[in-house]
């Protein structure tokens, strides 16, 4: 039984094909308002300053803080550009689960 599910799965993978000619992206990213280049602006500032910054004469709690702090901007700086980014884990999770269903 196993032989024949890798066999299977030899032929599937070995069949497919990838399209590489180059899609048209029907949903071009939106210019950035004014305002929104001023926060991301503002967000860089912070990110240079904060590692700018000594971190050797900061307790444990002070560093910990400046981490967070750096993740929630990162986080806002990759919504204000609507990037999207996707972990190799999910990838894989993705490619499964079309594999099983196909």
């Amino acid at each position: 039984m196993k032989k024949l599910l890798y066999a299977f799965s030899l032929v599937f993978t070995l069949s497919t094909t990838v399209n590489a000619t180059p899609s048209d992206n029907t949903n071009p990213k939106t210019a950035l308002t004014a305002a929104q280049k001023a926060e991301l602006e503002h967000i860089t500032n912070r990110v240079e300053a904060i590692k700018a910054t000594d971190k050797s004469s900061l307790t444990k709690a002070e560093r910990k803080a400046l981490r967070k702090e750096v993740k929630e901007l990162k986080k806002r700086a990759d919504f204000l550009n609507q990037n999207v980014t996707l972990s190799l884990g999910a990838i894989i999770i993705i490619l499964l689960l079309l594999i099983i269903i196909l």
